[in-house]
């Protein structure tokens, strides 16, 4: 429209490159410009820009805006402003474990934010973004006191006034409630994200999301956040394939991992224990807001199954966590033949009980290793990569999983509640025979064990996988994967456990 017959209502308009003199005119009479035509004339392939003059309403209406907005042209503030990130004391309380309570990942992450949110200066500069399901993530509990943001106030008697944990909004509040609206959460993390470029205010968006529907939903959004340089986090909440089974293909989310790491701005983790998010979160914002600060966001993906978290063990590798993998169980004694298992989220429940099946019915002694983040590693290995493909002469550098698994014995089997494409993003640089299990194809509805059987994931499968590949390298009879996956009915959902996953420890 108002750019002539060539134009207008004509399907090749995406092959038009240039207006005709005649179509130039048409368009400046349309819009009432006071061109004369010989300006037109003699150069129709550069016109003249047009300036109605500094009194007329257009440029005064334009003016006034600008002056609203604060400013005539957006500028990014690149003076860093370092937050005064509270001490390791403040993330200690998750690193004691649960005692004999039972506490998902997604409730460890909200004790552990309530507890740095209670610093009074820090705790303001996190902006809460739910867009869906407070409740189911533990998250009323800051209703009280951190309330749900409204420019309005709360306009209306709330349905669950009575409850000690009600819905309660303001105009200080600082939760944003954003209703089922993806775009729109992913939109406002972007802003809280950018706020210390944008206006020299840093704040530390918290957006968590259900399953998939962050990371498949909002990808593009992700995308953007990553080119403008957001920070903050991102929490994919009851994640995984087979946690949240009672909802098939709408929510069983054994993907996301896979997207974010085709994203260079997302640092991804799946973390197995409350102590592990406590060390990763700590970190992120140390590097996010502090001295030397890195245009990145994290992303963790938290489950909603219940166990008992354990305390932080004595001399964790801290390193290893954090980059990527660390050994959480060694092998318990055994004379038989040595293997690995390599598990992240809630598969390391799967890996620690296929350990104490392997030693108690097969002999075989098995450390089970927490791969904190498959993408970290990944990354550190084409980093690696690199670093040696500029450098031909040096000392060639190591990626850190071959370091960390080198001097290991036994085949690597690496199992999660992800599709086989996110442990398999570290198989190359695994020094060791490696074979993967995943959770690949759509979800389904039924019990968590079935899943897990169905899947091939479960703690029976992990010793089965673990058994032929030691038989194939001769070091068990070869009947005897067979005689386990007879005797743990792996090919059977209906043979599953019922009951409460993972081993004794």
């Amino acid at each position: 429209w108002t750019l002539g017959s060539h134009f207008e209502a004509r399907n090749a308009t995406h092959q038009m490159k240039k207006l005709t003199l005649d179509d130039l005119k048409g368009f400046r009479d349309r819009l009432y410009l006071d061109i004369p035509d010989k300006q037109l004339e003699d150069n129709p392939y550069l016109p003249p820009y047009f300036h109605p003059g500094e009194k007329s309403d257009e440029i005064a209406y334009l003016q006034e805006r600008r002056k609203e907005l604060g400013g005539y042209l957006p500028s990014r503030r690149t003076t860093t402003i370092p937050l005064n990130i509270p001490d390791s004391a403040r993330f200690g309380d998750v690193k004691r474990g649960s005692g004999k309570q039972k506490v998902a990942t997604t409730m460890a992450f909200v004790r552990l934010l309530k507890d740095i949110m209670k610093d009074k200066e820090f705790g303001a500069r996190w902006v809460p973004i739910i867009p869906d399901e407070a409740r189911t993530f533990g998250m009323d509990s800051l209703f009280p006191t951190k309330k749900i943001y409204s420019p309005h106030g709360q306009t209306y008697t709330s349905v669950d006034r009575e409850l000690f944990l009600s819905y309660k909004e303001a105009t200080n509040g600082q939760i944003l409630h954003e209703g089922i609206n993806e775009a729109g959460s992913t939109a406002s993390f972007i802003a809280a994200g950018t706020s210390y470029a944008t206006h020299a205010e840093p704040m530390i968006p918290l957006y968590i999301f259900y399953s998939m529907f962050g990371f498949q939903r909002t990808a593009d959004e992700l995308w953007a956040a990553g080119d403008q340089m957001a920070r903050g986090f991102l929490l994919g909440a009851t994640a995984g394939r087979t946690t949240l089974n009672g909802e098939g293909l709408q929510h069983e989310d054994g993907h996301s991992l896979l997207i974010a790491a085709t994203n260079p701005a997302v640092v991804a983790y799946d973390p197995a224990f409350a102590f592990e998010i406590a060390h990763i979160v700590e970190n992120g914002l140390h590097r996010m807001y502090g001295e030397q600060q890195e245009n990145i966001f994290y992303y963790l993906t938290v489950y909603n199954e219940p166990i008992v978290q354990p305390a932080e063990p004595s001399g964790v590798d801290v390193e290893g966590l954090l980059k990527g993998i660390y050994r959480y169980s060694p092998a318990p004694q055994a004379t038989g033949p040595k293997a690995q298992l390599l598990a992240s989220g809630t598969g390391m429940q799967w890996a620690l009980k296929a350990q104490q099946l392997l030693a108690q019915d097969w002999g075989v002694a098995a450390d089970v290793w927490s791969v904190t983040s498959w993408t970290e590693l990944r990354r550190d290995a084409v980093e690696a990569e690199e670093h040696n493909l500029l450098n031909p002469g040096d000392q060639p550098r190591k990626p850190y999983i071959q370091t960390k698994l080198e001097d290991t014995e036994g085949p690597v089997v690496a199992v999660s509640d992800w599709m086989r494409a996110v442990p398999d993003l570290v198989s190359r640089w695994v020094p060791n025979d490696y074979t993967s299990l995943g959770t690949d194809g759509y979800g389904m509805s039924d019990t968590r064990h079935a899943l897990r059987r169905h899947f091939h994931v479960d703690a029976e499968s992990v010793t089965v996988a673990t058994l032929r590949q030691l038989a194939l390298r001769g070091k068990v009879p070869s009947h005897v994967p067979a005689e386990a996956a007879k005797k743990y009915a792996i090919d059977d959902v209906n043979a599953a456990p019922v009951g409460e996953t993972g081993g004794d420890s």
